[in-house]
């Protein structure tokens, strides 16, 4: 376990952000490998259908992802606060949360995934294999759901290496599973969503084993799962808000999906690559931000409010250099990274991709602040502010791509990215500067 309310803050937020990004890397390399393989052996229908299905995907599964990170947030400011037990019960009140939460979620999205695909509009030709894919993803939720309440709760505690690991035994996994299942059985579409999920059960295998057999701090007597109404309601405060933020940033993906199915099939082929490739422009300012929330919530329980000030000016740095490098690389060689998953005889994706890179790569440096400033107010409990932020973002994402839509424009609709961002970070800033001035006070 790694104690980030002491030592170097520069030294321990790279150590603890290091194992995360290379994580994240490896959850976005077989995702992207499901984009790969469909790409190029099943071609740019499945390909688009695939794609079709991202906005509505981080509808469902976004809102379970920021539900298991809200839950690990009480139990990180815990384990800072060096209240051991309660890190227990936070824990147990947590895992059977995820539980109920992903049994929910996986009945209520298979029931409905057909109805909510025809109001987005996804084109006739694309319907039945988006359909298809999501059907098997989400009827899996479980699995992902408990990879990231498991890897949360580690985090939490200070480890970011063993989530890695489980990352790395996935994403093996699931390239092996995804080439078998596509091109040795034939299974299509359904082959790819099915690899995902049977990479993602032994992923939990993998972590259930490790805090059974090395993390004490997790383990708890079985009268921690029965329902305590105190425990409830402080884990649902955090994690309630977190999952429906999620779901509102979501909602505004969506409102770009259904924008780009309305300008056709090659708009949406391109949004399954450009996504593909934003979530490495992305993986880095994540990254930091999910370190920069746990590194806020044990220092917040510590209450070394000091040092989180520091903390969040040196993460904000190392985030919008980076922003600013990929940006450039990326718009340089955009043909080269492109052809990685289509033909190169598409060239109205080819150069769709390019407008969309520019459009948004111009913008990284401010989705860097955005990321660095939401994962340390998150990190301090306070989940009113995400919300407002993603409510902003949702405004500012749906009206420019309806306007888009309406002068039928790929690149105003594409713009609709770096809209959303600047609607957030009017919200996240003001609360930062007044949050920094108060903690000044304290300190």
């Amino acid at each position: 376990m790694n104690d980030l309310t002491k030592g170097s803050i520069s030294k321990g937020l790279i150590l603890f952000t290091l194992p995360l990004l290379l994580g994240n890397f490896f959850q976005i390399l077989y995702h992207t490998t499901d984009t790969i393989i469909v790409g190029q052996t099943l071609g740019k229908l499945a390909l688009a259908s695939v794609g079709a299905t991202g906005a509505v995907n981080f509808l469902i599964v976004g809102f379970a992802q920021g539900l298991t990170s809200g839950l690990t947030i009480v139990t990180a400011q815990r384990f800072g606060a060096k209240h051991f037990q309660d890190v227990k019960k936070s824990f147990a009140t947590g895992l059977v949360f995820t539980v109920i939460a992903s049994l929910i979620l996986s009945i209520l999205s298979v029931i409905f995934i057909g109805p909510l695909l025809k109001m987005m509009q996804t084109p006739d030709e694309i319907f039945e294999g988006a359909k298809t894919f999501m059907t098997f993803m989400l009827g899996g939720m479980i699995f992902a759901n408990l990879f990231n309440f498991l890897s949360n709760a580690l985090r939490a505690l200070g480890d970011s290496k063993t989530p890695l690991y489980a990352l790395v035994i996935s994403s093996i996994a699931n390239i092996i599973l995804e080439y078998t299942a596509i091109l040795g059985l034939g299974w299509g579409i359904a082959g790819a969503s099915i690899a995902t999920v049977a990479a993602q059960a032994i992923s939990v295998c993998y972590l259930a084993y490790h805090i059974s057999q090395k993390v004490p701090e997790l383990h708890f007597p079985t009268e921690y799962l029965k329902f305590d109404k105190n425990e409830f309601k402080e884990h649902a405060r955090l994690s309630l808000p977190m999952g429906f933020q999620s779901s509102i940033i979501a909602i505004g993906s969506i409102t770009l999906q259904i924008a780009l199915n309305t300008l056709g099939t090659n708009a949406v082929a391109t949004q399954s690559i450009v996504s593909k490739v934003d979530q490495f422009a992305m993986l880095p300012m994540i990254s930091i931000g999910l370190a920069m929330s746990t590194f806020a919530a044990q220092n917040y329980g510590a209450q070394k409010y000091k040092r989180i000030i520091s903390g969040l000016k040196q993460a904000t740095l190392i985030s919008v250099v980076w922003g600013i490098i990929y940006a450039i690389l990326l718009i340089t060689f955009n043909h080269q990274v492109t052809t990685v998953f289509i033909s190169p005889s598409e060239t109205a994706v080819i150069n769709m991709a390019k407008q969309y890179y520019i459009i948004n790569g111009a913008f990284y440096w401010l989705l860097a602040i955005l990321f660095s400033t939401r994962g340390t107010i998150q990190g301090l409990g306070n989940s009113k502010i995400p919300t407002l932020a993603g409510f902003m973002e949702l405004f500012m994402r749906a009206g420019v791509a309806i306007y888009g839509v309406h002068r039928m424009s790929y690149t105003i609709v594409v713009a609709s990215n770096p809209a959303a961002w600047i609607g957030s970070i009017l919200v996240l800033i003001p609360t930062i500067l007044v949050t920094v001035r108060s903690f000044k006070k304290l300190s």
